[in-house]
C-alpha cells in the first residue's frame, strides 16, 4: 500500500511504503528497492514489523515519477496494489510505478507598510468681500422658460438567460487506490465528479478496470464509492479516518 502526504512548505512528498503480515508472513525482512535508491539492498529502504503489516516512510522530491518494487528476505520480489502505473521490465516482469505530482508554495505574504502620518491641512487665508455691483439703470426683462418636451420611456432590454453551470470533474487520486492512469480512465468513462463516483455501481467499476487490461484487474474498487461520497459532502475528517483503516483501497 502507498499513501502520500505532500508538504505544505516544500516540494517535498512523504510516501509511506507498506505490506501486510499476509502478504509476505511473519519474522521477514522486507526492503524498497527502486530507481530513488539505485535498487541496492544495502541502500534499501527498511520496513519496521508491526502487528499487522509492515511499514516505513520516505520523502521524495515532488514533480517525479520512480519505479519500484518490494523485496522480501532478499529473494522474493512483491509488487503493490496501490501503484500509480506497472512499467514492463527486459526480465518479463513489471515494476511499479509511483507518481508525485509537482506541489506550488505559496510565499508568505509580505508585512503592509506603515501608514504614513497625514499632514495638518494649510489654514485658509479669509476671502476679501467683494465691492458691491452698480444697480443698472434700466431692469432686465425675463426670458420666458421654454417648455420641455415629455421623454419617451426606454423599453427595457431582455435578460439573457443564465449560462447552464458545467460540473468541474473533481481530483479522483484523493480517492485511496485510484492513481493518475485509473483517474484517467473512470473521467473517460463519464466519472468526472466525486459524486459521480459515489453513484457508481460496483460491475461499472470493475468493467472499467478489465477493459483497460491485465495490470488493472488486480484492483479492487470496493471502497472507492465510500470513499467518494465523503469527499464529495466535504467530510475529510471522516475521509481521512477511513483511508487511515484501508490497506491499497481495501478493508
Amino acid at each position: 500500500m502507498i499513501k502520500k502526504q505532500y508538504s505544505k512548505t516544500k516540494p517535498v512528498c512523504k510516501v509511506t511504503f507498506s505490506l501486510t503480515t499476509d502478504q509476505v508472513g511473519k519474522k521477514a525482512e522486507v526492503r524498497v528497492l527502486g530507481t530513488f535508491n539505485d535498487w541496492s539492498w544495502d541502500k534499501g529502504l527498511a520496513l519496521s514489523a508491526k502487528k499487522k503489516d509492515y511499514s516505513a516512510a520516505i520523502e521524495l522530491p515532488a514533480g517525479g515519477s520512480y519505479e519500484f518494487r518490494y523485496l522480501v528476505n532478499g529473494q522474493d520480489w512483491f509488487n503493490d496494489e496501490a501503484a500509480d502505473d506497472y512499467q514492463i521490465t527486459p526480465f518479463f516482469s513489471h515494476n511499479c510505478v509511483l507518481v508525485v505530482d509537482a506541489v506550488e508554495i505559496k510565499e508568505a505574504p509580505a508585512k503592509e507598510a506603515a501608514p504614513k502620518a497625514k499632514a495638518a491641512p494649510a489654514k485658509k487665508a479669509p476671502a476679501k468681500k467683494a465691492a458691491p455691483a452698480k444697480k443698472a439703470e434700466a431692469p432686465v426683462a425675463k426670458a420666458t422658460p421654454a417648455k420641455k418636451a415629455p421623454a419617451k420611456k426606454a423599453t427595457p432590454a431582455k435578460k439573457a438567460a443564465p449560462a447552464k453551470k458545467t460540473a468541474t470533474a473533481d481530483d479522483l487520486k484523493k480517492i485511496e487506490g485510484v492513481g493518475p492512469k485509473i483517474a484517467d480512465l473512470l473521467k473517460a468513462d463519464g466519472i468526472q465528479t466525486f459524486a459521480d463516483l459515489a453513484k457508481a455501481k460496483q460491475p461499472k467499476l470493475q468493467a472499467v478496470l478489465e477493459a483497460a487490461g491485465p495490470r488493472y484487474k488486480m484492483h479492487n474498487p470496493s471502497t472507492w464509492p465510500e470513499q467518494a461520497k465523503l469527499a464529495a459532502n466535504g467530510k475529510w475528517d471522516e475521509l481521512n479516518k477511513l483511508q487511515d483503516e484501508l490497506k491499497g483501497g481495501k478493508r
